[in-house]
């Protein structure tokens, strides 16, 4: 009898046992037997260390000695894991109970597949695609992330619209399947990032490393969202911006990042201004000091930070054209107009 794949479901954890009790029941009730739940806390100065080991001593803990951020988190977690396939879920996702075989079912059937997510839906708008993920992770040709199903906030119904198995730029880090020989083949999480895009970032390198990243609407997840940084949050604009920024620098061949960065940088200015102009300084700042911290990084001597693109094969889910244009001035608002 064959043996099924090892899959370590890993959860990262900050303060948030709260979450905890109300989806780590999810996971442990999932359908696939050949599987360990872990908790890799992240120096958390609540209670959920004292509530795991009281109520589900099943779970394996990994206790991180301080507060890494989502990159560094997962990576000093996930030294400490063998497995197959590393599934890298937020605190705040409940899952369906076969959300696990479909996947591995579909990477199993392929090699070649690196990563891989989950179909992704809002947990209080079960029947609304979810931002951080939605169908699959698309990228537009500057550099701005969007999803089947969401494009900048506008977030769609899920009609069934997007229930093809396709290839993708990018998995979301909110419920991310990727081979562990793969992960730190690839470098793992960029470090510097702290949080947000990151997961981006590692597909993008994934992609030029010969391999594909693919959506399985077969699987199901639902995802609270903005658990550790609420959308508006000045550190959260600040670490999209910069992240976004850097991830465009480290993957982009130079002769189109010549005309591509400064492009961006202008647009981003423009966003910056008009936030502004709403009295929305925070966002301004932030924005300002993102810009900074990009030359900044830009001109330092961290090699370590920055991953030389070799490009081995066709590059999926990257939209030839500007999604700020067929949206803000086109009114392009679902993924289905884009190509029309």
């Amino acid at each position: 009898m064959q043996i099924s794949p090892l899959v370590a479901v890993v959860i990262l954890n900050w303060n948030g046992k709260h979450y905890l009790e109300k989806f780590l029941p999810s996971v442990l009730a999932s359908s696939y037997s050949n599987k360990v739940v872990i908790v890799a806390d992240n120096a958390s100065t609540d209670d959920s260390l004292d509530f795991l080991r009281a109520v589900y001593p099943e779970v394996k803990i990994i206790q991180l000695s301080q507060n890494f951020g989502f990159a560094k988190g997962y990576n000093e977690a996930l030294k400490q894991v063998t497995a197959d396939y590393f599934v890298l879920l937020n605190s705040d996702v409940e899952v369906s109970e076969n959300w696990i075989g479909p996947v591995i079912n579909l990477m199993e059937s392929d090699r070649s597949i690196a990563a891989c997510q989950p179909k992704l839906l809002m947990y209080h708008s079960r029947d609304q695609f979810e931002y951080a993920g939605a169908a699959g992770g698309f990228i537009d040709n500057l550099g701005y992330p969007f999803a089947r199903g969401r494009i900048f906030d506008y977030c769609e119904a899920d009609k069934g619209q997007y229930d093809e198995v396709i290839p993708v730029f990018w998995a979301s880090g909110a419920a991310m399947f990727v081979r562990a020989e793969l992960y730190w083949e690839a470098g793992g999480l960029d470090e510097f990032f702290f949080a947000h895009q990151e997961e981006i970032d590692l597909c993008w390198r994934l992609q030029l490393a010969g391999y594909k990243i693919y959506s399985c609407p077969l699987s199901v997840v639902y995802h609270v969202g903005g658990g550790t940084l609420p959308k508006g949050n000045a550190m959260k604009v600040f670490l999209n911006f910069r992240n976004n920024l850097i991830m465009i620098c480290k993957n982009t061949p130079v002769a189109q990042l010549l005309w591509k960065l400064p492009l961006r940088i202008c647009l981003d200015v423009v966003s910056a201004l008009k936030s502004l102009m709403q009295g929305e300084t925070a966002y301004f700042t932030a924005v300002v000091k993102a810009h900074f911290a990009l030359f900044k990084w830009f001109f330092s001597s961290k090699k370590e930070n920055k991953f030389p693109p070799k490009r081995k094969g066709k590059i999926n889910g990257m939209y030839n054209g500007s999604i700020v244009w067929k949206h803000f001035v086109k009114g392009k608002k679902e993924f289905r107009e884009l190509i029309s």
